[in-house]
């Protein structure tokens, strides 16, 4: 199957997975995963579902709202099925090409949920700071098109990351030391240099984490000036509510990264299985508690949800009673 050569001879990856991890822990750990998987993907389409159904909610706030729940899906999707079947089935095979594929969509559902995150801060900076030009400026047409971009912009990038990845020789080492295909952990399996393209993957990321999170601050600082200068304390706290939701979703997926990242520049490292845990929890827990955050703090939805709730309550009585 392999050979050590300078070419690329291995035909597929083995995912690792959790190193250290006791083989009596690998039925908690699967169900674990699945119960995570299960909460992402249960939160995320009744989100999808509840919006789309209800007409109250279609407006530009809620509309970033699907957009970041459909990307919080995908990613569920494209990283916790192999791993589970990696502990619960012993299946930790994964193709040449299908590592590669899977690579691809965690780095570009990653870019293209920064830049929705980056069109909901500026949501809510219009609505807050030039609150009376908000319903012409930001209309679900402009929202539609600026989440479009957010999908798109990164979907050509990633493509070109990944055929860049694809000219290194791989003859020898094929353990994917994560629980899932990542740019990082390919790309030290080449048995060749990889410095090129190490360089261009750590400048996309860079740029598609970086570029907008300078924007957010930027964003939500200009929100924190202009609340302050209101005169009405009520009128501060109302503007601030509006908000909360965004700056929780925001916090949950950049901060874990900042903090890792931060980490590496002042020298505290963390031992490998270490790693991978704050990995794995920076990037799906996210996913799976953002449903909640929408729900619980999100004014409209939690309205319309307590309406939904009154209704089946007044309902079920009557169809008793016609029993």
């Amino acid at each position: 199957m392999m050979s050590y050569n300078n070419t690329t001879t291995i035909t597929h990856f083995f995912i690792l997975g959790f190193p250290g991890l006791e083989p009596q822990y690998y039925g908690p750990v699967s169900a674990l995963l699945f119960l995570v998987y299960l909460a992402i993907a249960v939160g995320n389409i009744f989100i999808l579902v509840f919006v789309s159904r209800e007409q109250c909610l279609h407006k530009p706030s809620y509309l970033i709202f699907c957009h970041l729940a459909l990307n919080d899906l995908l990613f569920g999707t494209t990283t916790l099925p192999k791993i589970i079947s990696k502990y619960w089935f012993d299946d930790s095979i994964i193709s040449f090409y299908g590592c590669f594929v899977q690579m691809y969509f965690v780095h570009f559902l990653g870019a293209s949920h920064s830049f929705i995150l980056m069109v909901m801060a500026l949501d809510r900076f219009i609505a807050i700071c030039a609150p009376l030009r908000y319903a012409s400026f930001v209309t679900n047409s402009t929202v539609s098109a600026l989440c479009g971009i957010s999908w798109f912009v990164p979907s050509s990038w990633m493509v070109a990351s990944v055929l860049h990845a694809l000219t290194l020789p791989f003859c020898n080492a094929n353990i994917i030391i994560q629980c899932f295909c990542d740019h990082i952990s390919i790309s030290k399996l080449a048995c060749g240099s990889s410095y090129d393209v190490e360089i261009l993957a750590f400048g996309m990321a860079m740029f598609t984490l970086m570029g907008p999170l300078v924007f957010i601050i930027f964003s939500y600082f200009a929100i924190i000036v202009a609340v302050m200068k209101m005169s009405l304390s009520e009128g501060r706290i109302k503007a601030l509510s509006t908000c909360a939701p965004q700056l929780l979703i925001t916090f949950l997926f950049y901060m874990p990264r900042v903090f890792v990242y931060l980490a590496n520049i002042t020298g505290f490292t963390f031992s490998l299985p270490v790693k991978i845990v704050i990995v794995m929890l920076y990037s799906l827990i996210p996913a799976a508690v953002n449903p909640i955050i929408y729900c619980l703090k999100t004014k409209d939805i939690k309205e319309c949800l307590k309406k939904r709730f009154l209704s089946a309550k007044l309902i079920s009585p009557q169809n008793h009673n016609k029993t």
